[in-house]
């Protein structure tokens, strides 16, 4: 059984397919495996409180996983060291969630591209048809993430304490959310995963489409996440695409296109869920 992963910070998507792409169980999601997020023990327990994870943990053969987090070394081999110990048996392989970005958005094996993650998070890296290149490391949520779920959710948070939500917008947003101020502090204070409490935000955008005040504050975020991580590849724009995966991306594929055309880059592919055209993907490479 080879077991593919995407997780991000808010949710994880497992795939288990034989070595022929035949599915071998249902879509399984678990609780997000962030390693800068929470600690080994939790990773465990999230991953063996899932039935049929847990059922069938020595049945696997392969972990192909791709996760936010893991870009450096040290929490690569936290998850690759949980993963081993969870699946006994398996041959385990972790690498950052901008490759799995990568390997569901790209046209070919080898085509290069500059690759983009709009989800609970962001990131952008250039993939030379070969090896990825990254050219600004993430500092995480607090002070990078430009345009990713909890950016928005911020910006929304921001806007209407500081009273600049048109009125109709300003209703609509507390008569959907909890807007006491005690309880957001304790959401993003106390509980655990305050970067995911942030980015449930989001969703209020793509359902309030029809606001210029919405369209805007959509559009200023994707020119600030161009003009701090796409123009980073200055001069591989000039000849190669920009491709996008994640939620926030896709339900976002309108306004990316009216700025990129503004700001003078290439759109190429949009991917939801990049978990999909990774079982192609892997189970080519094991034949």
């Amino acid at each position: 059984m080879i077991l593919i992963v995407d997780s991000g910070s808010t949710k994880s998507d497992w795939i288990a397919v034989d070595k022929d792409g035949n599915k071998m169980l249902e879509k399984m999601r678990t609780k997000g495996l962030n390693p800068e997020i929470i600690s080994e023990k939790k990773m465990k327990s999230i991953i063996k409180d899932h039935e049929d994870l847990k059922a069938n943990r020595k049945l696997v053969s392969h972990v192909f996983f791709y996760g936010a987090g893991c870009g450096t070394e040290k929490p690569k081999g936290v998850v690759q060291g949980v993963l081993e110990e969870v699946f006994v048996n398996a041959e385990v392989h972790v690498h950052e969630d901008t490759m799995a970005a990568v390997f569901s958005t790209v046209n070919t094996d080898t085509e290069a591209a500059v690759v983009c993650i709009l989800g609970t998070g962001s990131n952008c890296s250039y993939f030379d048809g070969k090896v990825l290149h990254q050219r600004v490391n993430s500092l995480g949520y607090i002070i990078m993430d430009d345009a990713s779920g909890n950016y928005y959710g911020k910006q929304l948070i921001r806007d209407y304490y500081f009273n600049k939500m048109p009125e109709n917008i300003r209703v609509a947003f507390e008569s959907k959310y909890n807007m006491d101020t005690d309880y957001i502090k304790y959401n993003l204070y106390k509980k655990p995963n305050p970067n995911a409490y942030l980015a449930h935000f989001a969703e209020f955008m793509f359902l309030n489409k029809d606001s210029d005040y919405i369209l805007e504050l959509i559009k200023n975020g994707i020119r600030q996440f161009a003009d701090t991580m796409i123009f980073q590849y200055a001069e591989e724009l000039k000849n190669v695409p920009v491709h996008f995966a994640g939620s926030i991306a896709y339900f976002a594929k309108d306004q990316i296109i009216e700025v990129a055309e503004e700001m003078g880059f290439t759109v190429g592919n949009f991917e939801r869920r990049p978990i999909e055209g990774l079982v192609e993907f892997h189970v080519k490479n094991l034949k």
